[in-house]
């Protein structure tokens, strides 16, 4: 495969490229703040231990990542964020990799 067949992108919707910032860069910008924002909160819920509290910022970190996810879907849909196409070959090998941890967790790797 060539580095292009390897990207996945949409078509880029064109700005004006000004030394101010355009629509992309506030966009680009969001979305650097919402991810993190997230990771901030992600720590932060798994060290509280005052339940209501715990409730109130995994509310907050929800509405969160939810924002952050139509950031990236709309700069994905305005080309302006691509990503790379993993090779089936290294697909497959994380995947029995990881499979193989499973049986490392307690009940076999299900959850009761």
């Amino acid at each position: 495969m060539t580095q292009n067949q390897q990207k996945i992108q949409n078509p880029e919707t064109k700005i004006n490229k000004t030394p101010e910032m355009n629509d992309r860069d506030f966009i680009n910008d969001f979305l650097t703040t919402e991810k993190y924002m997230t990771g901030s909160y992600s720590t932060t819920l798994n060290e509280l231990s005052h339940d209501s509290l715990y409730q109130e910022i995994a509310s907050i970190f929800n509405e969160t990542q939810d924002a952050q996810r139509t950031l990236y879907n709309l700069m994905f849909r305005k080309g302006w964020y691509g990503i790379e196409a993993a090779e089936s070959q290294k697909l497959e090998q994380s995947h029995q990799q990881f499979q193989g941890y499973s049986s490392q967790f307690p009940y076999g790797g299900r959850l009761q």
